[in-house]
């Protein structure tokens, strides 16, 4: 029976370089205070015996564990996978979130937590005991939720909020990474306008996620901007397929329906495009849609959806460098950062009949 191969550890590269377990974890975590002799000593051994770090390597060097801990809704989430809806808000975080986090070195462990449930704190504490992680970050409601950044600030766990209203005085308010929710509702309505739509309808989402609260803004502003009536054009959804059947029924059952409707996510979207069919409308010609998300499901429609695009991977991947950042000793917390918005124009949004026919 053949022997197994010893694993290499930190040990032994301390004993081949000649140098201390601290000296590597030092270098092996890139921290400055190692001269550039050493660490080129000691990077030779790693190269020579195959050394891959582990985090209780990581870890020797202080009090760190090299772990960022990423917090999603548990009921949204749950619900999302169950109903295999094509969502991809997870993948692209952990996309984000874990090839930055490789680069440094860390670890990115995802957890769901019940932002309505009275066992938050219980909760989160439990994940924090169990994994002492040096950074948190947190998705839209939590990035709002105040037990959540009370209990992270107690534990004196610095967080990233993405896509998070400014808090009040009396609670934390960490590192603010936010999509440019406004500025894309307001690229999909400018588009829209451009090609000659003046009625311009809405559908929203929840008012726990104030994210859906820019988005609506951002449709406001551009349409006030223009001249153009909101009044009667706006309805609430909650995300879900079937609320956006409700709100696009409201909408398109008006006498003065309106030309255009954006829908704040691709579920909503692709409500609205069954309920214009049943409707005898088509899209683009009686209709032009634009969504949120930009998730596989809408490029593969017929026609596609010209969609708002997330840029979900970039946000993740920027909090957990700024995460980083601060526990290696940046100073206090960097102003809040907002990424752009991406627009796909496909074949779903057309220059109203009313403007064909004037042509």
């Amino acid at each position: 029976m053949a022997r197994r191969r010893q694993a290499v550890t930190i040990k032994h590269v301390a004993a081949d370089a000649g140098v201390s377990l601290q000296t590597v974890s030092r270098v092996i975590n890139n921290e400055a205070n190692v001269r550039p002799e050493m660490r080129d000593r000691v990077q030779a051994s790693i190269d020579k015996l195959g050394y891959v770090p582990s985090i209780a390597a990581q870890r020797m060097s202080g009090s760190r564990s090299y772990l960022i801990l990423a917090l999603n809704d548990r009921e949204r989430t749950i619900a999302d996978w169950r109903a295999r809806q094509g969502t991809d808000w997870v993948d692209q975080m952990l996309l984000g979130g874990m090839l930055e986090c490789a680069e440094h070195g860390y670890r990115l462990i995802f957890e769901l937590v019940d932002t309505h449930s009275d066992h938050v704190e219980r909760e989160l504490g439990a994940a924090i005991a169990a994994l002492q992680p040096d950074g948190a970050i947190l998705t839209p409601p939590h990035s709002d939720n105040p037990q959540i950044l009370k209990a992270l600030a107690q534990h004196n766990i610095p967080f990233a909020r993405i896509g998070a209203q400014i808090v009040g005085d009396d609670l934390p308010e960490g590192i603010s990474v936010s999509m440019d929710d406004e500025g894309g509702a307001r690229l999909a309505a400018r588009h829209l306008i451009d090609l000659g739509h003046r009625r311009i309808g809405m559908i929203s989402g929840p008012a726990e996620y104030s994210l859906a609260g820019k988005r609506v803004d951002g449709w406001r502003a551009e349409l006030d901007g223009a001249g153009l009536a909101t009044t009667g054009l706006l309805e609430a959804g909650d995300f879900t397929y079937e609320s956006g059947v409700r709100a696009a029924k409201a909408l398109l059952a008006s006498p003065d329906r309106p030309t255009a409707i954006i829908a704040s996510n691709d579920q909503m979207a692709l409500a609205t495009a069954a309920v214009a069919a049943q409707l005898g409308l088509a899209i683009p010609e009686d209709l032009s849609l634009i969504s949120f998300d930009n998730t596989p499901l809408v490029r593969f429609t017929r026609p596609g959806l010209t969609a708002v695009d997330q840029p979900i991977a970039e946000t993740t991947a920027t909090a957990v460098r700024l995460l980083i950042a601060a526990q290696r000793g940046g100073d206090g917390l960097p102003p809040p950062v907002i990424i752009p918005m991406g627009f796909d124009v496909r074949g779903s949004t057309a220059a109203p009949a009313a403007c064909l026919q004037d042509t």
